[in-house]
């Protein structure tokens, strides 16, 4: 059982030294000091010793002092050994591969019957590839960006009398759209259009700075525009991998690249002049589909070999929210020598059941200038600016500075979106918009809620419907909970929103209540207060399972009152404290609904009546965090690196009567990260014990949750066949681990491309020493995605190996539906 400690403690990072061993660490990385993904590392003649780097190149090994030789390889590499020492000190070692030689890339047997040509010349590019690609150089670049949505909606039926009270002005007033007002309504509905001017600053290695002078949307924000800014995704073909993770599930391998040499075929399909320059047209192909993404054509010049033109389409499996997405990209050449990006065009789109959207991004760039000066702050974590002159930009600005055409349908829709929202922002438009939507219907009391809307303030308000104030099944019986919902919002971006709900009990004639509040008075930093004042039912294992969260002993009355805040008082540093005072009281003496027929209950826990005063603090930190800054808010873009958390949590004695006296804390830390093409992974490791129980009641009390029968539960933090429910009062410990292969691994089975179905692992671990409890789990699974309407639902299977010193090895299997955060582009694990 000791060794075992000893390898649980070391898995979960605690910071103890063992048997002498030195951490080595660092990076490995290609010819341009960019990291390299899932390189293999091993000690000469030890193989036992090894490691991979992780998505950015980073890895970690424990040796003992002594002198080593370590092997390195990696696809599309030489493989490189070197030699180090270890003496008495951890040591960071950053270590660089090259490129495997074009004559040894020209060695790999493509094809036993004839030449390749197409690939010859793709070699011969490869050769230079350094030297063409304009991001090895500072730089900046004037750009201008427009991005159109066009949407087809099936039509549907409507009787001639609705359609004849469509056409009539809500305000009875004078319509300045008179003979085409339907039609130009309907192509203002049934549009979008953003357009960007920007100056974007490159300072070489990750160092971007976009600022933007102009921005103009014309339609809804909620909308499928891609690529309204350069610096979350970057379409360098010259890279060995490009990592879109607001497109793409998986990095892509790029056919301009070494790796890409022997991921990609290559055919030469045609061979022309223009502009008294052979251009040679080479088709791509990729070898397989579970690593690469692409398809289409590469461009080259003959005889200089510089890239003239590449057009590629994306692998329609692993697109996040599109159902197909292309590129063009077309280059300049100044001096024969760089390939400067002139042009770029995206076309892309989804379909859902009631209609479709068909998008186009089109994006040029000029005014280049290798011969920057950056001061020395300039670059930072905040990677675009987005100034409050830059919605102000006028007609005349954008016809002065438009680098692309607008087509005359765009230009239609212009001018109609400029006219109505003229005609929209009269007062008395606005107000006869907000009477139609107050209006109070038989539906809106029903099922929806009613509704009240003051555009001019800000303020909306819902009174919950019939349908949601009943409850028919709760504790201690059913109840009817009327509730007042309120929202404001400031044209800072400040907001304020409340939920307000009396709940009357059939069964105990009893009264229970809630208040609970944000105020958003700093969207930049996230400052936020929270007040709740609650009276009612509350939960001591709020996490349990579902078949024990219902029991009755899982349940007290409480009267509190709490105040929070939150604030990010350094990038990436957030600090949120809570403090909530209540009142506990047993639910002895309720009256229940008797379930004992059907489903056996329990009696509710007896205690004497007592007061609590809880504090939380809590530090999170993600360190590198990049941003976008806008005039009153702040867009986090996200880090390469985990995010690390410190949570205390004390039960403070004697003030306003408070009965309890305890302090708890918490230590974690949570990544997210890609395996190169291989997948998407996730892990979470956790801590935390008791360090004072003086006065420790059952609703402070911190609880392993059991599993659930039949649900997949989050993987990240919980278990999937952990059959108790374990109270933990001394320190704990917990990782978890899962990887989604993004259907790497069943696309190379041929027949099942198709299915689009992705692969599933994950690992827990858990160690309770007060218990002697020891808990891991293997889990195996398949899944698919599913399009529902606009949104994707991700639908789970999988197979559960349970195994510990309280439990023989257990099977079962679980089921999961998670549904694609459509802002964040995040599933929930």
């Amino acid at each position: 059982m000791d060794s075992l400690r000893v390898f649980l403690i070391l898995l979960f990072l605690i910071p103890l030294s063992t048997s002498g061993q030195k951490l080595l660490s660092g990076k490995v990385v290609d010819e341009s000091y960019q990291p390299i993904p899932f390189a293999k590392i091993f000690v000469k003649n030890d193989a036992d010793q090894r490691t991979v780097t992780d998505a950015n190149g980073y890895y970690e090994m424990r040796l003992m002092p002594g002198e080593y030789f370590l092997v390195l390889a990696a696809t599309g590499y030489d493989t490189r050994e070197a030699y180090l020492v270890i003496n008495e000190a951890n040591i960071e070692k950053d270590i660089q591969l090259f490129p495997t030689s074009l004559m040894d890339l020209e060695s790999v047997e493509v094809s036993a019957k004839k030449s390749n040509p197409g690939r010859e010349i793709m070699l011969k590019v490869i050769a230079k590839r350094d030297s063409l690609d304009m991001w090895n150089y500072p730089h900046t670049t004037h750009g201008y960006i427009k991005a159109t949505e066009r949407i087809v909606r099936k039509e549907k039926k409507k009787r001639k009398k609705k359609e004849e009270e469509e056409n009539l002005d809500p305000a009875g007033l004078e319509d300045p759209l008179t003979e085409r007002r339907k039609e130009d309504e309907e192509l203002a509905n049934n549009m979008n259009l953003a357009e960007v001017s920007l100056t974007r600053h490159y300072g070489g290695k990750g160092k971007v700075k976009e600022i933007r002078d102009a921005y103009e949307l014309r339609g809804s924000k909620r909308n499928f525009l891609y690529y309204t800014t350069t610096v979350k995704s970057n379409f360098n073909f010259f890279e060995n991998y490009l990592h879109l993770d607001d497109l793409h599930q998986t990095p892509i391998s790029s056919p301009i690249s070494g790796p890409g040499i022997l991921s990609y075929k290559y055919r030469l399909v045609d061979k022309y002049e223009e502009s008294g320059q052979k251009i040679n047209k080479i088709k791509i192909i990729p070898r397989n589909t579970a690593t690469t993404t692409l398809e289409g054509f590469i461009y080259v010049i003959d005889s200089i070999w510089l890239v003239q033109k590449v057009e590629f389409t994306m692998e329609k499996g692993n697109l996040l929210v599109y159902d197909y997405f292309s590129i063009m990209q077309e280059f300049d050449h100044p001096g024969d020598t760089l390939c400067l990006l002139k042009k770029q065009i995206m076309n892309y789109g989804i379909n859902w059941g009631e209609g479709n959207s068909t998008c186009k991004t089109i994006s040029s760039f000029d005014e280049y200038n290798f011969h920057p000066s950056f001061d020395r702050k300039f670059f930072g974590m905040e990677v675009a600016v987005t100034g409050e002159e830059a919605y102000e930009k006028d007609t005349s600005f954008w016809s002065n500075s438009r680098k692309t055409e607008l087509s005359p349908e765009e230009q239609v829709y212009i001018k109609v979106k400029d006219s109505i929202r003229d005609w929209q922002n009269r007062k008395e438009y606005r107000d006869s918009i907000d009477k139609i939507f107050n209006k109070v219907t038989a539906l809106k009391v029903l099922w929806w809620g009613v509704d009240h809307r003051n555009r001019d303030n800000g303020i909306q308000w819902t009174i919950n419907s019939l349908a949601g104030l009943i409850r028919p099944v709760y504790i201690a019986g059913p109840r009817v909970s009327p509730g007042f919902f309120y929202f404001k919002k400031w044209k800072d971006e400040r907001t304020f929103d409340s939920y307000t709900e009396v709940s009357y009990g059939f069964l105990n004639n009893d009264i229970k209540g809630s208040f609970n509040s944000d105020f958003r008075y700093d969207p930049y930093h996230f400052g936020t207060i929270s007040v709740n004042l609650n009276h009612d039912f509350d939960a001591i294992r709020s996490s349990d399972a579902i078949t024990q969260i219902w029991k009755r002993d899982n349940f007290i009355e409480t009267t509190s009152m709490g105040l929070g805040h939150l604030y990010e008082i350094a990038n990436g540093l957030y600090f949120e404290t809570n403090f909530t005072f209540t009142e506990r009281r047993s639910l002895k003496g309720y009256t229940f609904v008797d379930t004992d027929e059907f489903l056996q209950n329990n009696e509710p826990s007896d205690f004497k009546n007592y007061q609590a005063l809880i504090a939380d603090i809590e530090l999170r930190f993600t360190p590198f965090q990049r941003y976008m800054r806008e005039p009153k808010r702040k867009v986090v873009l996200g880090s390469g690196w985990p995010t690390f958390y410190l949570i205390y949590e004390k039960g403070v004695p004697g003030i306003f009567g408070s009965d309890v006296n305890h302090d708890y804390i918490v230590g974690a830390i949570g990544q997210t990260f890609k395996l190169a093409t291989l997948g998407t992974s996730k892990y979470f490791i956790k801590s935390g014990k008791f360090l004072n129980t003086k006065a420790l009641f059952d609703a402070d009390e911190k609880f392993q949750r059991r599993s659930e029968p039949i649900w997949f539960s989050n993987p990240l933090y919980t278990f999937q066949g952990l059959d108790s429910t374990l109270p933990t009062r001394r320190i704990y410990y917990e990782a978890h681990f899962v990887h989604h292969d993004n259907s790497a691994i069943i696309n190379k089975i041929p027949f099942m491309k198709k299915t689009r179905i992705g692969l599933v692992f994950a690992t827990g671990i858990l160690y309770i020493p007060e218990h002697e409890w020891l808990h891991y789990e293997l889990v195996g699974g398949l899944e698919r995605v599913f399009k529902l309407s606009r949104r994707r639902l991700r639908v789970g299977v999988y197979g559960v190996m349970s195994y510990g010193n309280k439990i023989s090895p257990t099977p079962t299997w679980k089921v999961s539906f998670s549904i694609l955060n459509n802002r964040s582009l995040k599933w929930n694990f």
